[in-house]
């Protein structure tokens, strides 16, 4: 795919599946439907939020990560040591997809998705995140910020492209093969932690912006307070685990929780990666943005058997995102019922999972508008440095 944004036939084909080719480009003009439309489609039970059901999933992913945990404890031990060097990659993996999905949770919490109840929404995904070490509030705020402004290169909050002037001065350097690979390896390493601490990606601030800084450009004064209660949840987890590790011993605890927390870590920057990140997906300027077709500048994925385990956030994110308040557990039903209305408007590709990840690396660099157009506010992805 050069800057006209083509792909070869031989790609074409490929990743074309039921008649449909994922890397045609979204339409960017006003959608034929409204909102209310597009609700109207949806049976009206899927709006409904339940304690118990949604309890139930929270159950149920810490029952798992409680098995997993035992088995590492008491089973990896007593294995010969062959297999047991190769089991604890497996229990990385296995906790780190689980607890990707305690996460799901607590972000659903943080749409006042969980229960009405917005106390309780709130009590859970404190606790769910800060035992991760997400400060829940802070990005609570910034992340429905994001929502608000999806698609749009000057006000959203994340994975905001750059255009070609901005690009830093090495980017050609890094634009091949072993680049790629670089580059990918940091941002699913160190990308969370940087984006939480420096807001690497996000939209660019007056001043220096970051999640833990009650009085930083994120936030409104009335938003301080509980910013200061997301620092001190994640103040109390840090206690909980040097408390650990004082007990337990340093290299415990980054084999039974540090490895899987990377893990999860990895899991919430390529999923974001590669909902927002598409060579079909266009960005808009303040000239032509609106929200719903913001909105729909997202892409739904097919993360096989892990779509289940991820609650469905990877391939329901375009239902996500018109209506965010509703349960992930409907979101399925919902994403059904809202395709014929949608039509061309819905995005969805099914290329597998390491291909995507690659392609995306590779063709989505930079964006600008397609040259000789007379639409200037819109921007597509770009490769050529």
């Amino acid at each position: 795919m050069g800057a006209g944004g083509r792909m070869t036939a031989k790609e074409v084909s490929f990743h074309t599946v039921g008649g449909h080719n994922p890397l045609d480009r979204s339409p960017t003009e006003k959608s034929p439907f409204t909102l209310s439309q597009i609700k109207k489609a949806i049976p009206p039970h899927c709006f409904k939020r339940s304690v118990i059901r949604s309890f139930s999933y929270v159950v149920s992913d810490l029952f798992f990560a409680g098995l997993f945990l035992y088995l590492a404890l008491a089973v990896i031990p007593k294995l010969p040591q062959v297999l047991g060097l190769a089991a604890w990659p497996l229990y990385w993996a296995a906790q780190g997809c689980v607890l990707t999905g305690v996460w799901v949770i607590a972000h659903e919490c943080g749409h006042h998705a969980f229960s009405d109840y917005s106390l309780l929404d709130d009590v859970v995904g404190l606790v769910l995140h800060s035992a991760l070490f997400v400060p829940y509030f802070s990005w609570k705020y910034s992340h429905r910020r994001h929502h608000s402004n999806t698609g749009s290169i000057e006000r959203d909050e994340v994975f905001v492209p750059k255009n070609r002037a901005a690009l830093a001065w090495y980017s050609k350097y890094l634009n091949n093969p072993p680049g790629r690979v670089l580059t990918l390896a940091v941002t699913l390493t160190l990308g969370w932690p940087l984006y939480l601490a420096f807001n690497v990606s996000g939209r660019a601030y007056p001043r220096f912006a970051c999640h833990f800084d009650p009085y930083g450009p994120i936030y409104s004064d009335r938003e301080r307070a509980q910013i200061f209660i997301s620092d001190a949840g994640i103040m109390a987890a840090s206690y909980a685990v040097y408390r650990i590790a004082a007990s337990y011993g340093f290299w415990w605890l980054v084999r039974v929780y540090g490895v899987p927390l990377l893990i999860v870590n990895a899991w919430l920057v390529l999923i974001t990666y590669l909902q927002h990140t598409h060579p079909a997906l266009p960005h808009y300027d303040s000239s032509e943005w609106d929200w719903l077709r913001g909105a729909l500048a997202t892409m739904d994925r097919d993360y096989g058997v892990l779509n289940k385990v991820f609650h469905n956030i990877t391939d329901t994110h375009v239902a996500h995102h018109l209506f965010s308040t509703m349960p992930h557990y409907h979101a399925m039903e919902a994403t059904k019922a809202i395709k014929p209305v949608l039509g061309k408007y819905y995005q969805f590709d099914g290329t597998p999972l390491l291909k995507a990840m690659w392609r995306e690396a590779r063709e989505c660099i930079f964006v600008e508008p397609d040259e000789g157009s007379e639409q200037k506010g819109i921007f597509w992805y770009r490769k050529d440095i």
